[in-house]
């Protein structure tokens, strides 16, 4: 996996209850269930709950040294990817450079599976040649496009390339050249008579490849060997010169030495229980930040695969692993005359599952080896802590094992059954070549684990178990098995071998023989130490090595002939098993010796096997020695013995089985069948079925035989009785008789009949005598009804489940023996492990990343048809296939389609396509065309929607239909839904993007463009209502508190503006004055001129957005049309755009009429003018302010006191830049209908949200054709000066804002007096006031000239005390140069 995807679990392996009586036999159980066990290599026994044996380890005294394990140099794939990484680096280092290691899509680049994919595309050349980078990138996982391919190119040709020309030898593959300096032997003389030619001049250090020595900046000196090297000699050549220590390629060959061996080392710290307890409980706790006992193991699980498959991440644990019982104790109570069993201790001390005696019981292999195997027949203890591992591995020479947890935190195991074990070599060994070409015997280290998906995804089976405190883990022989521990727990295991294991033994040493692997004991001396004693073997054993014995004697008969035809001539005896196993290894294979070797005098202490009889020394064969053990006459004897062992036991079992079917006239007598049973008590026939059942036909004879003489004891009297007596026994008799030959025919069945077994027991049951049958009827019922059970639930697959399986192989396993039994167990298990090897696939599939095609589903779903059982994950792929069809199928329809789709189409498709686990090939193409259309969509909303706008864009791009609607924001769409719904003609914007499919057609841009035209008209006609209404307000003057305004919809009071589309006023206070380009020069005169064409002030409700200008519309149309997709606010746009294109040629139209172009000529004229008169005034300004600083200092004034002179400033004309200001008359005079066309024009350009030079040059000649405002304000100011008196109802005075640029109304409400005018009028809202105030007014205007800092150089006033009138053109532009 070249990225790690989260751990799915193995299927679970089979779990055993047995009862009390199966579990007093532990061998026999386990050879019960071996036919189903076996198949996963692994299986838990829970052992009857009263079973639970003392813990007896002294823990006190108990004291270990753990070994360390880094977690992510346990896996195969990751030490690979580690020594890789290490090796890259090492590389750079002695290059001179620190390897820094790169980033991707923010991850970090797996450099190890790049330089694999790259090389199993045919390498550098290749993939750059062919340009399959992006190809490269693909398998990687990374996305498409971004540039992938040429960035992993770059880094690939930066770090790896250098690497892999190393490796390859290519810079240790030029020829040196002799440099041509050097040439002094040649056959050119250096001496022409008596004239010496010169030599030219050596250069010091010479490039080893070009053999030249110019270009010193470039020549690199190793800081190995001396050597020097240009730099663009090397191969690849350096871009520039190392810094720090450089090794030239002969060095760095020499430095790249094979790593050593890899192994765990010893912690430094020795722990006890306790102390090791608390480390443990410390660690889990700390890591997963929870208490250790609330840690789901499925939450351990996944997080250990995580960490062993990163390489970033470096955890560290410790396992006590290997701890000899021998040394420390075992955890079960022993015999070992130290300490005195006390209570049950003693019956757990005799169990059979105690792991001291299971490997010594009389049934066991290893009872016959005299010595003490640590690990084999002597348990080893292992204490475990979280995440501590025991890898891949299989028992010493394929030997069963059994492992009991004694208490702690379960042990997560995995298993690979036997008939896939060469498969997983391979598979390790294809995935991780690196790790076996060091350690070609790396899965018998044990310090190698490998990912279950992996293993699985390359088809090894696998299946797991969690062992709890309490239960027994065994594993079958050559199953490879691996796992890890959940937390602090206590295990102990131990080793053995019974009759069924010596065919695997026998492979097991051919197997060590290929791999040159010592052996722990000798197989074939094994063998002859049995046969040597045949009847202290059970009957089983003594068949199967009776059949071992006959194999092993043709192949030691084979290899002696086939030495002897070599030329061996000489031969001596020899007591092998007196010489040290270390003395008598093959020299080649390191097999044990036992039957035979071979020795040659040159070396005496040297020996070899048969199988490698050349490979002892180069002496002639006739030199060499045969050793023997027996001679080939004696393995007849040895095999009779055994044959008459294994034979007796089957002639035992004919005559029980003869003497057990015999009818009523050939029935035995009793004392023969009590000499069968105690002849099998004596020479320990197995407690088979058999044996069983002829102890209880002896059991119930002896019954009948004392109940018969009891009644004969009793004789009566009366011969009534006595002859009743006798008819209901003999009635009775043959009743007996009868159920016995029924009993014999149902219990002959090939298959069992539960009516016919239930009917004989009903009837049995009703015979006052106890029958022999019934036992054995019952558990044929039992049999019988759960196969019934099995027919019935396989007669309807749809109620095959797993749960079920599980239940069924459960409860079959504690049935008696029974070959239907077990067809039909072998059925299910193979339906079992049929459907959770599919359901597995299935979940995989589901939970893959990156997601499986259509086509790969599709088989998986045809194959997993067949399968008579109820798939939930199937089922779930099965529609997930049928659901990712039918996406494509939309997908399909939509793009063919007349008309693309719309955005919100394609969104719901993508949502509803992201969440199906099948990889979709359009799925890309549909997220990029959604993602570009919300780009566009998001870049036209920030170039028209304003800050915190509540207008959505498709309503600010789309005609208004609010008009004339106020409120809040929510009572204001409740209304425009209402008047949406009574149109119902029209087509609604906002669910253009909410069709169907099939109304694809409906929704045409013809019907879109149509639907817009009818809008705009609705907008048009509303708005001139609109503008009616509001202008109709001004003339209830009576009634003016009654009239509402502004966005509030209050009355008038304060500050006020008029909207120029609408006409209705607005509070100062609700709308956002208007900006202008420059705020700092507004009240000065080059201000006003600049700033006056932004005079305009548009309410909210009219202005909705920025109203971007024409050109950026534009450019966000040719955007649109390269979008494969259809939006609303596209659709809007575009209609936006024509109509704005139509206006533009309508005004164009209007303004290049000969009335119109002469008055725009007259403005542009007059513009220039006072562009001119603005410079004049600054210059005026500057020295004035100059001239003023001269009259401040005394120094400077020069006093005249013959004539006082006063110096009148000349009075200036006002003008603004387009407009003459006050008393002035309107600056053009045009027609009414000209006039009437420019406002119907600037209505219809003040509605689009589109900023058009048009609109600005009408609304220059609109305003130069008004009259101004002034006049109106002063006149009523007079008349509401000369009457003083309060006023009662609203007054309302027009004035022009302090701004200079927006007309404007001030509201008072209730009395006006003199301090109220100047707080609310002058003061806020006016400033330099002509023509002069009247004499009530001089105070105020004196007062606010003085508050404003306003001075004269002379003291001008006239009769009234009101500052005279020449004064007031140098109080404007003083009052100017104040506010700037």
């Amino acid at each position: 996996m070249s990225d790690f995807a989260e751990f799915v679990p193995p299927p679970e392996c089979p779990v055993f209850e047995p009862s009390w009586e199966d579990f007093s036999d532990p061998l026999g159980f386990i050879n019960k269930i071996r036919p189903i066990a076996e198949r996963t290599g692994i299986c838990k026994i829970r052992p009857p709950e009263d079973w639970a044996p003392p813990f007896a380890c002294d823990i006190r005294n108990f004291r270990f040294t753990p070994r360390v394990q880094r977690l992510n140099e346990l896996e195969a794939l990751t030490r690979v990817k580690l020594n890789f990484l290490d090796q890259i680096a090492k590389f750079w280092e002695l290059q001179g450079s620190r390897l820094r290691f790169p980033h991707v899509e923010r991850k970090i680049l797996d450099l190890y599976q790049l330089s694999k994919i790259v090389s199993s595309e045919g390498g550098f050349g290749t993939v750059c040649k062919e340009k399959r980078w992006s190809k490269v990138a693909s398998r990687m996982g990374f996305p498409p496009g971004k540039g992938m391919g040429s960035l992993l190119r770059s880094h690939f040709e930066r770090i790896l390339y250098p690497y892999e020309l190393f490796q390859s030898g290519a810079t240790l593959t030029r020829e040196i050249k002799e440099p041509k300096t050097l040439h002094i032997f040649g056959s050119v003389p250096k001496m022409v008579g008596l004239e010496i030619v010169p030599i030219p001049q050596i250069d010091l250090y010479m490039c080893l490849m070009c053999g030249r020595g110019d270009e010193e900046d470039r020549l690199l000196l190793c800081d190995g060997c001396d050597d020097s090297y240009h730099t663009f000699c090397l191969i690849p050549p350096l871009q520039d010169v190392p810094k720090g220590d450089w090794r030239c390629p002969k060095c760095v060959a020499e430095c790249s030495k094979p790593r050593e061996a890899f192994g765990f080392e010893q912690a430094v710290r020795e722990y006890t229980l306790q102390s090791f307890g608390e480390m443990a409980d410390h660690f889990k706790s700390d890591y997963f930040n929870m208490p250790v006992h609330m840690v789901p193991t499925e939450l351990v699980e996944k997080e250990f695969w995580r960490l062993v498959s990163s390489i970033e991440e470096d955890v560290i644990v410790e396992y006590g692993a290997d701890i000899s019982s021998k040394e420390v104790g075992s955890g079960f109570p022993v015999r070992d005359g130290k300490r005195r069993l006390l209570g049950d201790q003693e019956e757990y001390a005799n169990s059979g599952w105690n792991l001291n005696n299971m490997p010594v019981l009389e049934q066991s292999v290893l009872t016959h080896i005299n010595v003490d195997i640590s690990g084999m027949k002597v348990p080893w203890l292992y204490v475990g802590m979280c995440f501590s591992s025991f890898c891949w591995h299989i028992e010493d020479h394929w030997s069963y094992s059994i492992n009991f947890l004694h208490w702690g935190e379960p042990k997560t195991w995995y298993g690979v059954p036997a008939h896939a074990a060469e498969q997983l070599e391979s598979v390790m060994k294809k995935l991780a070549p690196e790790l076996f070409d060091s350690q070609p015997d790396l899965l018998h280290q044990l310090v190698t684990i490998m990912n279950p998906n992996v293993l699985m995804e390359h088809g090894v089976p696998v299946f797991r178990t969690n062992q709890c405190a309490g239960e027994f883990v065994v594993t079958f022989p050559r199953a490879y098995h691996s796992g890890f521990n959940q937390g602090y727990n206590f295990a102990e295991a131990v080793n053995f071998c019974t009759a069924d294991w010596l065919p695997m033994g026998r492979q097991c040493v051919a197997h060590y023989r290929r791999l040159h692997r010592y052996c722990v004991f000798s197989h074939e001396e094994l063998l002859c130490k049995m046969a040597a004693d045949p009847e202290s073997l059970d009957v089983e054993l003594a068949a199967a090595v009776f059949r071992e014995m006959g194999e092993m004697m043709e192949e030691e008969t084979r290899l002696r002939k086939s030495v002897q035809e070599m030329g061996v001539l000489s031969s001596e005896q020899e007591v092998f098993e007196l010489v040290p196993d270390d003395e008598r290894q093959c020299q080649k294979c390191k097999t044990t010796c036992f039957l035979s070797a071979l020795t040659c005098p040159c070396s005496p202490e040297r020996l070899v096997c048969l199988h490698h009889a050349k490979e002892l020394c180069d002496c002639p064969l006739g030199n060499k020695c045969l050793r023997y053990r027996y001679d080939l006459e004696e393995f007849p004897s040895m095999l009779y013995g055994v044959k008459s062992r294994a034979q007796s036991y089957d002639t035992w079992a004919k005559r029980v089985t003869e003497a057990l079917a015999a009818d009523h006239k050939n029935k035995k007598d009793l004392i023969e069948l009590k000499v069968l049973l105690e002849d099998a008590e004596d020479r320990k026939y197995p407690e088979n079925s058999l044996f069983r059942r002829l102890r209880e036909m002896v059991k119930e004879a002896e019954t009948c035989s004392s109940v018969a003489q009891l009644l004969l004891s009793r004789k009566q009297r009366h011969r009534s009785l006595e002859y009743k007596i006798h008819t209901h026994t003999h009635a009775l008799l043959e009743n007996v008789e009868d159920f016995h030959e029924r009993a014999q025919l149902a219990l002959a069945d090939e298959l069992p009949d539960s009516s016919k077994l239930q009917a004989l027991l009903d009837l049995g049951g009703g015979l006052d005598v106890e029958l022999p049958e019934l036992p054995r009827l019952k558990q044929e019922l039992q049999q019988a009804r759960w196969l019934d059970e099995v027919r019935v639930m396989l007669a309807e697959p749809h109620r095959v489940t797993l749960e079920l399986m599980k239940r069924l192989i459960d409860s079959g396993v504690g049935l008696a023996p029974h070959h239907a039994v077990e067809k039909a167990m072998t059925e299910l298990q193979e339906i079992l492990t049929v459907s959770e090897r599919w359901e597995d696939k299935a979940r995989a599939c589901l939970q893959a990343r990156p997601r499986h095609s259509m086509l790969t589903l599709e088989n998986i779903v045809i194959e997993a048809r067949n399968i008579p059982a109820y798939l939930p994950n199937v089922l779930a792929l099965r529609e997930a296939l049928h659901k990712a069809k039918e996406w494509s199928a939309k997908v399909d329809a939509i793009q063919s389609g007349s008309n693309y789709a719309y955005l919100e189409q394609l969104e719901s498709l993508l949502a509803r396509g992201r969440s199906i686990p099948v990889r979709l090939d359009p799925l890309p193409q549909v997220e990029s065309q959604v993602a570009s259309a919300r780009a566009w969509r998001e870049r036209t909303a920030r170039t028209f929607l304003k800050k915190n706008s509540t207008y959505t864009l498709l309503q600010v791009l789309s005609p208004r239909v609010d008009i004339g609607i106020y409120g809040n924001s929510k009572g204001k769409r409740k209304r425009v839904k209402e008047l949406l719904e009574k149109e119902r003609g029209g087509l609604d914007l906002e669910g253009l993007s909410d069709l169907d499919e099939s109304y694809e057609d409906a929704c045409d841009p013809a019907t879109v463009v149509a639907a817009f035209k009818s809008k705009e008209q609705k907008e048009v006609e509303a708005i001139h209502s609109l503008r009616a209404a509001n202008l109709a307000k001004m003339a209830m003057s009576d009634r003016i508190e009654e009239v509402k305004f502004c966005l509030c919809r209050k009355t008038a009071s304060g500050f006020m503006l008029q909207c120029e589309l609408c006409k209705d006023w607005f509070h100062g206070a609700c709308v956002p004055l208007p900006k202008t380009g420059s705020q700092k020069k507004l009240m000065g005169t080059a201000g006003w001129q600049s700033n006056s064409k932004e005079a305009k002030f548009l309410c909210p409700l009219c202005q909705r957005s920025r109203r971007p200008r024409l050109e950026t519309i534009l450019s966000l149309l040719v955007s649109l049309q390269k979008l494969p997709v259809r939006l609303p606010e596209g659709e809007a746009l575009q209609c936006l755009t024509e109509r704005a294109m139509g206006w533009q040629d309508r005004a164009r139209q209007a303004l290049a009429t000969d009335e119109l172009s002469s008055a725009l000529a007259k403005l542009s004229v007059l513009s220039q003018r006072m562009v001119e008169q603005a410079a004049r005034e600054k210059t005026e300004k500057i020295i004035n302010a100059e001239l003023q600083k001269a009259a401040a200092n005394p120094d400077l004034q020069v006093r005249d006191y013959s004539e006082p002179s006063i110096s009148t400033p000349r009075k200036q004309p006002r003008k603004t830049p387009l407009v003459p200001r006050s008393l002035e008359p309107p600056v053009l005079d045009l027609s009414s209908p000209a006039k009437a066309q420019l406002e119907e024009l600037m209505m219809v350009g003040d509605l689009l949200e589109v900023s058009l030079d048009e609109t600005q040059h009408i609304w220059r000649i609109l305003e130069a054709t008004h009259p101004p405002s002034e006049e109106r304000f002063l006149q009523v100011m007079e008349v509401g000066e000369r009457h003083c008196a309060p006023w009662w109802r609203l007054g309302y005075v027009i004035g022009r804002h302090k701004l200079r640029t927006i007309n404007a109304i001030a509201f008072i409400n209730l009395n006006l007096n003199e301090q109220r005018y100047h707080n609310e009028i002058l003061k806020v809202h006016c400033r330099a006031f002509h023509p002069p105030p009247k004499p009530n007014v001089t105070r105020i205007c004196t007062k606010i000239l003085e508050a404003e800092n306003v001075c004269f150089p002379w003291p001008a006033y006239s009769p009234d005390m009101s500052p005279i009138e020449h004064v007031w053109n140098a109080l404007d532009r003083t009052t100017a140069c104040s506010s700037s």
